[in-house]
């Protein structure tokens, strides 16, 4: 049988979440504060566990909180580009999303003494140049689409949707994608969210999340002869008591079926190198 990969994301967001959807009053101020505390928690499992992990940190927040930041990295998790706020780069100009990307690379430069290799998108939104952005500024891989579940491909430029008529697919890049989902996710399964115009009602049953999560890799296991699952959480989210428990029988349930736990980093340069000798 081959190898079944997992990979624990951590988006440490803080309350750039809450500012970018312009909550800046206290209260949400203070639900991502709580994020700090959920890194504490989250990187003593991880330490007790013996997982490495990759954690996705906007800018900002690296600014905030640099001393917990050194210690994700003095932990042994890679630190991956997440915006340098929390605005989505489908809603920024093409300007504005290459000088966020730049200053958060300075930023993680200062933490851990090199360039990241991946980047993941603020909710998951990219723009139509962020994958010429992401090549231009030499990064491996990206971590925002969807177009798998448990493998590994090559991220596609130039793309034209039409209203009317058949996707017109653009060529493949030389950028690894890394596919998420939000089915994998902590926050809309958990997060309560009250906008004037929207309600996500979250706050679902741990157990029956936990059983999702692991179900997908028992999927992946038996239908697949080698494949990785990427499970995103946020701190401010995966941190509170319940679901601290579900992260902790996850591992566990995971590590009883055989799952191989590594970061997103060494996963993209396999398949870079796997691509390259196929060649």
């Amino acid at each position: 049988m081959g190898s079944h990969k997992v990979c624990l994301s951590f988006d440490f967001d803080a309350m750039t979440g809450m500012v970018a959807r312009g909550l800046k009053t206290p209260t949400p101020i203070s639900r991502g504060e709580f994020g700090a505390i959920g890194v504490e928690r989250i990187l003593r499992t991880l330490e007790d566990s013996n997982i490495l992990g990759s954690w996705f940190v906007p800018g900002t927040v690296i600014k905030t909180y640099p001393e917990l930041c050194r210690k994700i990295y003095a932990a042994g998790h890679e630190i991956g580009n997440h915006g340098w706020t929390h605005v989505p780069p489908a809603s920024l100009s093409p300007e504005s999303e290459e000088s966020g990307l730049v200053r958060a690379n300075e930023a993680i430069v200062e933490i851990t003494g090199a360039p990241p290799a991946g980047y993941r998108s603020p909710s998951w939104d990219l723009s139509p140049v962020t994958i010429d952005l992401l090549i231009r500024h030499g990064f491996v891989y990206d971590s925002s689409m969807m177009g798998h579940d448990c493998q590994a491909y090559f991220a596609r430029t130039g793309d034209i949707v039409h209203d009317e008529e058949p996707i017109e697919f653009g060529k493949e890049s030389k950028l690894v994608e890394l596919p998420v989902s939000w089915s994998l996710d902590d926050f809309p399964h958990f997060e309560y969210l009250r906008m004037p115009n929207s309600l996500a009602p979250g706050l679902a049953n741990a157990r029956l999340v936990l059983e999702n999560f692991l179900a997908d890799f028992d999927y992946m296991q038996r239908t697949e002869e080698t494949g990785f699952l990427v499970y995103t959480f946020h701190p401010f989210v995966v941190g509170r008591g319940h679901r601290m428990e579900l992260l902790e029988k996850l591992i566990e349930g995971l590590k009883k079926r055989g799952a191989e736990f590594v970061r997103m980093d060494e996963v993209a340069r396999e398949f870079l190198a796997a691509s390259e000798n196929r060649t």
